[in-house]
């Protein structure tokens, strides 16, 4: 059988963000951020013109998903332990066990991952830039994707989707 795919690696795909994790005893990092690089990997069946999809057409889309993310405090919304809420006066309040932190809410994005780490992450990424991807070219069939994003150099967290070869789910 074989396989083909795209790789995309471009200094530009990245973003800088606030963020603190929450570890399994409870604890939790102090407040501080990421210069993030997003990487992609897709794979695919070849179109009638020998290309999984054309880079020009998959490189704006992941960039528009960066810049979203770029220059924000990321809120992780689905742990069980964090609480936020947007006040009338435009600020969100986030509490976590002991700590209290304030600020403006539009420098504030609650994702829906029940932590920030960065394999959390790269699934984000990486199902909002495939839904993207199967909306905007619906004749893509996407067999396999990689997202990795790279909080500090050497340290990446990896989110891999696979489906059947030659299929293309709705």
């Amino acid at each position: 059988m074989e396989r083909w795919s795209i790789s995309v690696d471009k200094e530009y795909l990245k973003f800088s963000c606030a963020h603190f994790l929450i570890f399994p005893d409870g604890s939790q990092e102090r407040l501080h951020g990421h210069n993030y690089r997003v990487y992609l990997e897709l794979g695919g069946i070849l179109d009638p013109h020998g290309l999984v999809l054309d880079f020009l057409q998959v490189k704006p889309i992941l960039k528009s998903i960066c810049d979203e993310l770029d220059e924000h405090w990321l809120i992780p919304g689905q742990h069980p332990e964090l609480h936020w809420n947007e006040l009338d006066n435009g600020t969100l309040e986030v509490r976590y066990r002991d700590s209290y932190y304030a600020a403006p809410a539009g420098d504030c994005i609650v994702l829906p991952l029940n932590n920030t780490s960065a394999e959390n992450l790269s699934a984000w990424i990486g199902r909002r830039l495939l839904e993207q991807l199967r909306s905007a070219f619906p004749e893509l069939v996407v067999d396999s994707m990689c997202l990795a994003v790279e909080e500090t150099p050497g340290q990446r967290g990896s989110w891999h989707h696979c489906d059947a070869p030659g299929k293309n789910p709705a």
